[in-house]
């Protein structure tokens, strides 16, 4: 084993005063050098998303050591604002996770150290209200702890920006390279809360700013008289699976006047085991297992899930035969939006410069949908923070308005006053979309059904290769690079027509014209094949890997099902060439 990964170690089992996790975890490895290697081999990488890993001891996990790093970053950074902008504060929130409010507070005494006032919401709440904090305390920054939808082993750390997105990529590398600078975990200064408090640089939010941000989120229903005839009654499922979910979501569909809902009780408990679930992620069928039993008791609609954090939100919708068909992240998004403009034209409210915002990776029915409404589509990169970025932009030049933003791993954004993706407002509106399709005999799946009658049948799957361990980011790697030098000609017996690298900006078509995307540089390749098909290929952000996005369409159901298992196949064959090339 390597010296230097025998000293860190060393160095961490000789500190005092070591919390009882920390020491149990370091005794553990104590004798295993593999599990010595992955903790201290490498440091916990922080980028423009923060940063997210496994709960334990090393310098590559998350601990107290390692967040209270990650917040003296962010607390130098500001120390080189003006006084009045530093005043302005961070305000921070935190899930259910293990830790996660422990993490919080450790943040609150490294910025309170610095004299920089904080605003820590009294329990748990959702990132989108997070989100809203900062935008409505007119904060400096943010931090929220969470993993999202990781599992349990897993928390995160994030900043937001005084926008309430995720801190833009300029800001982000400067506080990232102060980060670094903190070398010496164990030397970091921390105020004592009680000093911070009785101080008023520490300080304690929460149901005033609930209330603020339920009264936002009243506006995103759009139909009133809808919930109130159909809305009220109609049956359906909700499940916070173990997380923040059960703060505000309830409160949420109270208070817009649906009253029949229920609730999976054994996932409105906030658990950071997630017992109930492996995977707390409503992408994945299986986190649906106990509200399906529970739907098809009380004969739901349709059954409602937020993740931990509650920016993602998945549903399942029942069929004739009394069974629930997941939809996907892109099927949620495109019913959500044929239901907004389809609203806003009856009442003549669509504006002419009307937009809606999407990843490059997220279906291309949206645009279809929006074009049938004379709304303009805007393709940004993976990342809320680009959604945000979009919106801010056109607030500024008054040149657009934003109408809706997606990402098909199911997060979703309806209306600005949150700038992250928001499962509390889309519960809403999904609730009213379920109400409007009852109202005509049939279920979001019919609803889901008539577009593809209209627009074409889409099908989608990604893909998601992990590469696990410190050679993990060496076989990302690779796979990129092997695909730029061997550019892709030719896919499951189509010709690839275009092909994008969004890293070095530029398009290339079939002659081999070069022209340039007008975009961030980003480490992501897509072709565009003769069949309409298209093939994204990314590394996560977040997790240790790499990501394959297929969207295929065709004239029926079947057709596309069938063209995509192809092209599934294909992937996968590709993926084996890859790695072992």
């Amino acid at each position: 084993m390597d010296d230097k990964i025998q000293a860190a170690y060393q160095q961490w089992a000789d500190q005092p005063n070591l919390p009882a996790d920390i020491l149990l975890d370091l005794n553990k490895m104590k004798n295993d050098s593999d599990k010595k290697k992955d903790a201290f081999g490498t440091n916990l990488s922080f980028g423009t998303a923060g940063m997210r890993g496994i709960l334990g001891a090393g310098t590559n996990r998350m601990n107290i050591y390692t967040v209270r790093q990650a917040a003296e970053g962010l607390a130098s950074f500001m120390d080189t604002l003006d006084d009045a902008t530093k005043k302005r504060g961070v305000a921070i929130s935190f899930d259910s996770r293990y830790h996660s409010k422990e993490f919080a507070h450790e943040s609150a005494k490294v910025l309170g150290y610095h004299h920089i006032p904080t605003f820590v919401f009294d329990d748990i709440r959702p990132t989108p209200e997070l989100s809203f904090a900062v935008r409505h305390l007119n904060t400096y920054a943010g931090i929220m702890i969470t993993a999202s939808h990781n599992p349990k082993q897993y928390n995160g750390f994030k900043i937001y920006g005084q926008d309430g997105g995720q801190m833009p990529p300029k800001e982000s590398d400067l506080i990232t390279s102060y980060i670094r600078k903190n070398s010496d975990l164990f030397a970091i200064n921390v105020t004592p809360e009680q000093d911070l408090r009785e101080a008023k640089i520490m300080n304690l939010i929460g149901e005033a700013v609930d209330q603020a941000y339920l009264a936002k989120v009243k506006t995103v229903n759009i139909d009133l008289d809808l919930i109130k005839t159909v809305g009220a009654n109609m049956k359906f499922v909700y499940s916070p699976l173990h997380g923040t979910g059960k703060v505000i979501a309830r409160r949420a569909l109270e208070e817009a006047g649906f009253k029949n809902y229920v609730v999976v009780p054994e996932q409105t408990i906030a658990d950071p085991e997630f017992p109930t679930t492996p995977f707390p992620n409503p992408e994945f069928p299986q986190a649906f297992d106990l509200a399906r039993e529970l739907g098809k008791k009380v004969s739901a609609d349709v059954l409602i899930a937020s993740d931990p954090d509650a920016d993602r939100l998945g549903c399942a919708v029942r069929q004739p035969d009394g069974s629930y068909t997941l939809l996907s992240g892109n099927q949620i998004a495109s019913v959500l939006l044929n239901y907004i403009l389809a609203a806003k034209k009856k009442a003549g409210d669509l504006p002419a410069d009307g937009t809606i915002v999407k990843s490059i990776v997220s279906t291309d029915l949206a645009p279809k949908i929006a074009a049938s409404y004379g709304v303009a589509t805007n393709n940004v990169l993976t990342g809320f923070k680009f959604i945000a970025e979009a919106i801010h932009h056109y607030e500024t030049e008054h040149d657009h308005t934003f109408l809706f933003g997606f990402e098909e791993s199911f997060g979703y954004l309806i209306k600005p006053f949150v700038r992250d993706k928001d499962a509390i407002q889309t519960v809403l509106l999904l609730a009213e979309v379920s109400a409007y399709y009852k109202s005509q005999g049939k279920t979001l799946y019919d609803g889901v059904q008539e577009m593809f009658q209209k627009y074409g049948y889409y099908a989608e799957k990604t893909i998601a290769k992990e590469f696990d361990g410190l050679d993990g980011k060496d076989k990302m790697a690779h796979i990129m690079s092997e695909l730029r030098d061997n550019p892709l000609t030719e896919f499951n017996g189509h010709q690839v027509v275009s092909h994008a690298d969004y890293q070095s900006s530029e398009l290339t078509d079939k002659d081999g014209k070069k022209s340039t995307i007008d975009l961030p540089k980003s480490n992501v390749l897509k072709y565009w094949l003769d069949d309409e098909t298209w093939l994204a290929v990314r590394p996560s952000g977040t997790e240790p890997k790499v990501k394959f996005y297929l969207e295929v369409d065709d004239k029926s159901q079947n057709a596309a099902d069938k063209k995509l298992a192809g092209y599934v196949d294909a992937v996968d064959t590709m993926i084996d060439k890859l790695i072992n090339n």
